[in-house]
């Protein structure tokens, strides 16, 4: 009976493990702060690019109406996912003009998904493939 106890206990912290494991990772994957039905386009300098996991960060210095300016923050792929598309850290620079598409942040806060983007040379950047031109 007391083996049969153990067995249970030990089935039970297995199974609660497995389960708080996989609700954190669909939590971390989750698109749920975006607004994927819409689709923003903003311009402005890149301030810098974090070129870090889990995600990519691409921050962004908008104008805005009142002569100030605005960070945006755009979250894209992982770096090991756009390597593979032709991406490496040193895509985007400080100080580089940019117009970015993203799925916007549901709450309203100045910050999105990444879409695509067009630099100052007419490159259209995109999460799928690599860099064109």
């Amino acid at each position: 009976m007391k083996a049969i106890s153990r067995y249970v206990r030990l089935v039970g912290i297995v199974i609660g493990a497995l389960a708080a494991s996989g609700v954190t990772a669909r939590a971390h994957h989750s698109f749920a702060p975006f607004d994927l039905t819409m689709e923003r386009t903003i311009t402005g300098t890149v301030s810098r690019f974090e070129w870090t996991n889990p995600h990519s960060w691409i921050w962004v210095d908008v104008p805005n109406d009142k002569g100030g300016v605005d960070a945006w923050a755009v979250e894209g792929m992982s770096p090991n996912y756009l390597a593979r598309r032709g991406w490496s850290k040193s895509t985007l620079k400080p100080g580089e003009k940019i117009t970015i598409s993203v799925r916007p942040l549901k709450n309203g806060d100045k910050g999105g998904m990444f879409v695509r983007a067009t630099l100052s040379d007419g490159r259209v950047l995109t999460q799928s493939g690599q860099p064109t031109d």
